[in-house]
């Protein structure tokens, strides 16, 4: 059901996304394993036409020809100039030009070839065959929930933009906290970063204080176990909570996570207690007593140095300026 204005009962919706992601995991041989997310590619389509580019007239397309790509067989309409041969597909609004027919056609499925691996990357995300040719913003609540998982990051970012743009139908705040917990996709932290860039602006999704705790709570669970870093996306909850939720709550669950188990959480938890310092200045001096604490006991040598020199900072009112360690397996 498309984001038409229908009913829908955010715990269903919560539910049919648990549903969906184990069946996931299940088609993928039951793995759980974290694949580390590549970065997002902005993805533009259609590309600039070459054919403007040589003033190609409407009367020059008189040949036609096809090519072949993943089962599919598509129509091509020819142009010969003296510039060479020019191809254009309109059901893909794509255009290519060679030197020869043979050459035109060859460049012609392989400037395609990005736009097939977007769409059978929507397909493959959402339990579909073959390719995904709609508009995902006209998918259902749940299809777009599903879709950032993908693996395209662009396509993950596309469909929160859609959410976003529906936060007022409060339809999605429990699927959005399900996703902070989710601990079995493979893809889970790049649908966590989108949940994070969503919770930046909490009481849109959570109006309601119980709502907005269970998300806080939530959020310091995935700094406090976090196993990797990957999409940055624990250094984004740890700014999420002290940068842009900031209330008392906030303030306490990330302060918590000074003494996280995990180091990813430790250092995005140290970090952000410098913006939580700039949003509750009554709390700066305790933030930074309770990060010398916590720096003390810090079994990491380079994360103790790093939690007593932003201690300094938050403490002085000075800037942020202490670069974040990394570990060496971060490179």
């Amino acid at each position: 059901m498309p984001l038409n204005g229908h009913h829908v009962d955010p715990q269903q919706l919560a539910e049919a996304l648990t549903a969906s992601i184990q069946d996931a995991v299940q088609k993928a041989g039951g793995r759980t394993e974290i694949v580390p997310p590549h970065h997002r590619i902005p993805f533009h389509w259609p590309h600039h036409p070459i054919s403007a580019d040589f003033h190609v007239l409407t009367s020059d397309w008189t040949g036609e020809a096809s090519f072949e790509s993943h089962g599919e067989v598509f129509p091509v309409q020819v142009a010969k100039t003296p510039y060479g041969v020019f191809g254009r597909c309109l059901p893909l609004w794509a255009e290519a030009r060679g030197d020869d027919e043979a050459k035109m056609l060859s460049a012609l499925k392989k400037e395609c070839q990005p736009l097939f691996q977007r769409q059978k990357a929507i397909a493959q995300t959402l339990g579909r065959e073959g390719r995904f040719t709609g508009i995902i913003r006209d998918l259902s609540p749940l299809e777009l929930l599903q879709l950032f998982f993908c693996p395209d990051r662009d396509v993950a970012h596309e469909a929160q933009v859609v959410v976003e743009t529906h936060a007022s139908l409060q339809i999605f705040s429990e699927a959005l906290i399900s996703i902070l917990e989710e601990v079995q996709h493979p893809h889970r932290r790049s649908a966590q970063w989108c949940v994070l860039d969503l919770f930046e602006d909490l009481p849109s999704f959570c109006p309601e204080p119980a709502q907005q705790s269970r998300a806080i709570q939530a959020i310091r669970s995935l700094i406090w176990g976090a196993t990797d870093d990957y999409a940055r996306t624990i250094y984004k909850a740890g700014v999420v909570l002290g940068g842009h939720i900031s209330t008392p709550e906030a303030g306490d669950a990330l302060v918590e996570c000074f003494s996280a188990p995990s180091r990813f959480g430790r250092r995005a938890a140290y970090h952000a207690a410098f913006h939580l310092a700039e949003w509750l200045p009554e709390r700066r001096e305790s933030i930074a007593e309770a990060m010398r604490t916590a720096a003390r006991q810090d079994p990491e040598p380079k994360l103790r140095e790093y939690a007593l020199r932003m201690a300094d900072d938050i403490e002085q009112d000075a800037s942020d300026h202490v670069m974040e360690p990394v570990f060496d397996e971060e490179g």
